[in-house]
């Protein structure tokens, strides 16, 4: 199956397409966008493949599942559209970022992020309006996962930022001695007073950026 993702991803990801898992996987997302409205939309499925190419990536923040209100998810983990209503762990996240930086962020939109480096991946990658996890266990973190573990593997310095229990399970993917590995509790408000707020993790990837050579991240 010809699948329409980024170059320099679909080589890297080309064993995964081959096997059987893909092709259920493929047919079970279609019947589900046909069956009624699910999130994002069909072509922003990869944005945060194609946004971030392989060799790009220099920080990766990994969410669980994409936003399942309408007009939220964009295909990049916590980012949503500027003049859409923030979704609470994404106004924490803000508030994290002034408070570790001094940056007063006004969009929402996290596009200028994920072409700086910044892979904002969803762990699952789509979802059924109005029912978060619907399309959890189905394969797509098959997919991703292959994806941290190629970049652990092929690359060096990469920032890994894990909010939550769900995404520092995926610290088994990656090779601590390559890379740095960021975690915290999740910035949801129910966990974001537990440790999220003053983790300072925007500060820390930067520093580390900088000493491994590489330009930071501009936040703002």
């Amino acid at each position: 199956m010809d699948v329409r993702i980024e170059a320099s991803w679909k080589q890297q990801l080309q064993q995964q397409f081959e096997q059987p898992w893909w092709d259920s996987l493929a047919a079970f997302v279609k019947e589900e966008y046909a069956a009624g409205p699910c999130f994002p939309a069909g072509k922003n499925i990869f944005r945060a493949f194609d946004l971030t190419p392989f060799d790009q990536v220099k920080v990766v923040i990994l969410g669980q599942d994409p936003y399942h209100t309408p007009g939220a998810a964009m295909g990049l983990c916590f980012s949503i559209p500027d003049g859409t209503r923030p979704q609470p762990s994404l106004r924490n996240i803000i508030k994290e970022l002034a408070s570790d930086v001094g940056v007063q962020r006004t969009h929402t939109d996290l596009t200028d992020w994920a072409e700086q480096g910044v892979f904002l991946l969803n762990s699952v990658l789509t979802v059924r309006s109005g029912e978060a996890g619907s399309h959890a266990g189905k394969g797509w973190e098959k997919l991703t996962d292959s994806a941290i573990a190629r970049l652990s593997a092929e690359r060096e310095g990469v920032v890994f930022i894990l909010w939550g229990s769900y995404a520092i399970a995926k610290r088994a993917l990656i090779d601590a001695g390559k890379h740095l590995i960021l975690t915290a509790p999740h910035p949801s408000p129910l966990s974001a007073h537990r440790g999220f707020f003053d983790s300072k993790p925007f500060s820390q990837a930067n520093a580390y950026l900088q000493a491994n050579g590489q330009a930071p991240i501009v936040w703002a």
